[in-house]
């Protein structure tokens, strides 16, 4: 979902900035051909609070400026380059660096996956952790909507929220298909036995951790594949359930809720609930920040399917041994971290789990690992006086960066 899909990009835009000590332009998002959204950032994100939050990181201005030459005013055109995938700092501050001596901005495209993301300098990762779980914040309309629809659904008591990675995945929640067509069983069958181990009946882990059928649920997804009709049998094991269109009765949605909008209130609503499941833990940009940012504010309750374990506890129900299988994934779930802190471990991304770089010590040996002073503002703002009136930086005020999300 593309709201915190492209927030990634969007850290590594504001640090590759950074490093090259450059103005960056605001981010584009990329939404129109799959969600024919055309609300862009301006239309999603509270631009005023991120550019003023980073502030002290990094110059931002809307728009490339413009230039006066050959006594004509025009605005300034940016070179376009595409940087290799997972780049080091050192292209940055080397063949990026030169480019941008050379032409006065740069136009970094595609910006997926374009900076490395275990970087060796705990401050730069602090600088996305900065960006993404406090600079990004969306309008405050949409902000209102998510709490709205947030104090509705705990009215009743707590709720769990539950993200689907895409349509298909629907599938893992009835764990049968005679309510597709033939058609989209042939679709399904071809799809289960290639994704087994990754998405398997969450309505049945859900209830051998002893969840019934009160238990309050919020669904962030997309349109069903397979239509309303699929979601009979998981309502029947699960009765409440809820989307923003259902609970929202304002209807500020109206026609938008599969839009960025759409995505973006789901996002929030995901964060604020008491629990939140993804159904997939692949390449899901919206789930894998949801994580991050849930484990960054506070370790937030989180159930995580282990796919590994789980595959064989499947394999042997559906092959008739059912005795003990309550038992056996309950005893699978309950040794996993729960969204608390714990190492990252290679797949895992940084955006996923950003500790220990992101969380300050109260004592700490090293004073880069200690929590800033209360006063940490007024020190920064007195800082950035002092360089804007020394006016000693080695880089061009000019310098401009792009990145196309």
């Amino acid at each position: 979902m593309p709201c915190k899909t492209c927030s990634h990009q969007i850290c590594n835009a504001v640090l590759a900035a950074r490093i090259m000590n450059a103005t960056l332009v605001l981010p584009e998002l990329d939404a129109n051909s799959f969600w024919r959204d055309e609300s862009g950032f301006q239309g999603i994100y509270d631009v005023e609070h991120f550019i003023n939050s980073l502030r002290y990181d990094v110059r931002i201005v809307e728009s490339l400026p413009e230039i006066r030459q050959n006594g004509k005013t025009k605005k300034m055109k940016a070179h376009q380059i595409r940087p290799p995938r997972d780049a080091p700092i050192s292209w940055y501050t080397t063949f990026a660096l030169e480019k941008m001596k050379e032409h006065g901005a740069i136009y970094l495209t595609p910006f997926s996956h374009r900076l490395a993301e275990e970087i060796d300098y705990p401050e730069y990762q602090r600088l996305r952790c900065r960006v993404n779980y406090h600079a990004l914040r969306f309008k405050p309309h949409i902000m209102k909507l998510s709490e709205s629809i947030v104090r509705k659904l705990r009215a009743q008591g707590h709720f769990m929220s539950i993200h689907l990675r895409f349509e298909m995945d629907m599938l893992a929640f009835a764990g049968c298909f005679d309510i597709f067509t033939p058609k989209e069983q042939k679709i399904l069958k071809k799809y289960r036995e290639e994704n087994f181990a990754e998405k398997k009946l969450v309505g049945l882990i859900l209830r051998s951790m002893r969840f019934d059928n009160s238990t309050r649920i919020y669904l962030a997804a997309g349109e069903l594949f397979g239509g309303e009709r699929f979601m009979k049998p998981f309502r029947s094991l699960f009765p409440r359930l809820e989307n923003h269109s259902t609970v929202d009765s304002s209807n500020e949605l109206g026609e938008n809720t599969q839009g960025l909008l759409g995505s973006a209130v789901d996002y929030m609503v995901c964060l604020l609930s008491d629990i939140f499941m993804p159904t997939y833990d692949g390449p899901s940009n919206f789930a894998n920040n949801l994580l991050g940012h849930r484990l960054y504010y506070g370790f937030r309750t989180t159930l995580r399917p282990d796919r590994k374990a789980l595959a064989p506890i499947f394999i042997n129900r559906e092959n008739g041994r059912t005795a003990g299988f309550e038992e056996a994934v309950r005893h699978v779930m309950l040794n996993t971290n729960f969204g608390g802190p714990h190492k990252r471990v290679s797949p895992e991304s940084f955006y996923t789990n950003s500790w220990p770089e992101c969380f300050c010590q109260t004592s700490s040996l090293n004073p880069a690992d200690k929590c800033p002073p209360e006063n940490i503002l007024e020190v920064l703002e007195s800082q950035m006086q002092s360089e804007n009136t020394s006016n000693s930086d080695p880089i061009p005020s000019n310098m401009t960066l792009m990145a196309d999300k």
